[in-house]
C-alpha cells in the first residue's frame, strides 16, 4: 500500500536578495520532492548547498520565489493563507536547530517544555501530561526540575527537541542539529530521533554533514548549489562514490576503503550493504583470491 506524501515540493526556487541589484543565484533551484509519512530523509549537501534554505521554506520562515509546497495537503505557498492557517501548518513542522542554547527560553527544564505547549493555549493539565511525556520520551525526565544552561551540549538538544514533542507536530525538520555536539552527545540525539520515527512515526528530516547519521535513515537526499543531486536509499546513495566526493562530500569510511583500492587498479567489488563486517568481507575475499599461500 503506498503511503501518504506528507510533504511535496514543486518546481520550487529561491533567490536570497543581497541587495546588488544584480539577479542572485538561486539558493534552491527547481526543486522538486516528495517525502512519505513516516519516513526518516537525511539531507546531505556542503555548506552553500541549500539544505538550510530548505528547512526554513517548510517552516514557512523563508516563501519560494516560485513553484509550489504542499504540507499535509495544505499548499503552503498560498498567498491567502491566514494567519490561523500558518500556525497550524507550524504545529505541524517542529524545527530544532543547530545551538540548541538558541531554543532554551526558561530557566528550568519542565517550564521550558511547557513553552510551546502554553502558547497553543492549551489546558494546564493538558500541557503537564505532554511535559511529561516528551521529557520521558527525550529520557530527561531525573532532570525537569534542573537549569537547562547547566546541562551537557547533547541534554540540551534532547530538552530543546522536548520543548518540540511537547506540540505534537507530525514532522520534525532537524537542522544539523548534531553540528555542535561531541559523539557522546551526537548518539544521544541520534537514538531520540530513531524512537521519534520507530515508535511514534513521526516524519524525520535530518539535515546533517555526518555520512554516519545519514546511513540510519530510509532514505538519503543529495543537494548541491541548490539541486537535488542523488536521491535514494542510503546505499544506492553512498555507492555512488564519485558522484558523492564530486558533491564536496565524504562517502562512509568502509566504503572510502574499497573505493581506493579500487581507484588503485584492485579489482575488488563493491559490497552489497553498508555494514561493515559485508564491507570487511569483500577486502577479505579479495585478499584470499590474490594472496598465494
Amino acid at each position: 500500500m503506498n503511503k501518504k506524501q506528507f510533504i511535496q515540493i514543486k518546481n520550487v526556487t529561491f533567490s536570497y536578495d543581497e541587495g546588488t541589484g544584480q539577479l542572485p543565484s538561486p539558493a534552491i533551484n527547481h526543486l522538486s520532492l516528495d517525502i512519505e509519512e513516516g519516513s526518516f530523509v537525511a539531507v546531505l549537501g556542503h555548506n552553500g548547498s541549500g539544505k538550510s534554505t530548505l528547512a526554513k521554506l517548510l517552516n514557512l520562515i523563508l516563501t519560494p520565489t516560485s513553484g509550489e509546497i504542499y504540507i499535509d495537503g495544505t499548499r503552503i505557498t498560498d498567498p491567502d493563507l491566514s494567519d490561523e492557517d500558518v500556525l497550524n501548518i507550524r504545529k505541524n513542522i517542529g524545527m530544532v536547530f543547530q545551538n540548541p542554547d538558541n531554543q532554551l527560553v526558561a530557566t528550568i527544564v519542565e517550564e521550558d517544555v511547557a513553552f510551546g505547549p502554553e502558547n497553543l493555549g492549551l489546558e494546564p493539565s493538558e500541557i503537564r501530561r505532554r511535559v511529561n511525556s516528551a521529557l520521558e520520551t527525550v529520557g530527561m525526565s531525573d532532570f525537569k526540575r534542573h537549569s537547562p544552561h547547566q546541562l551537557s551540549g547533547g541534554q540540551k538538544q534532547r530538552i530543546a527537541i522536548a520543548g518540540i514533542i511537547a506540540m505534537m507536530p507530525k514532522c520534525i525538520v532537524f537542522d544539523e542539529s548534531t553540528a555542535m555536539l561531541d559523539p557522546s552527545g551526537r548518539r544521544e540525539v541520534m537514538d531520540t530521533i530513531l524512537r521519534l520515527n520507530r515508535e511514534q512515526n513521526i516524519t524525520i528530516i535530518h539535515i546533517t554533514h555526518y555520512m554516519n547519521e545519514a546511513m540510519l535513515a530510509d532514505r538519503v537526499v543529495v543537494m548541491n548549489e541548490g539541486n537535488l543531486l542523488i536521491d535514494g536509499t542510503p546505499y544506492d546513495v553512498f555507492k555512488n562514490v564519485d558522484l558523492i566526493k564530486s558533491a564536496g562530500l565524504d562517502s562512509p569510511q568502509q566504503f572510502d576503503i574499497i573505493y581506493e583500492l579500487r581507484r588503485k587498479g584492485h579489482d575488488i567489488k563493491m559490497p552489497e550493504s553498508l555494514k561493515t563486517e559485508d564491507c570487511a568481507k569483500v577486502v577479505y575475499d579479495y585478499y584470499k583470491r590474490t594472496t598465494k599461500d
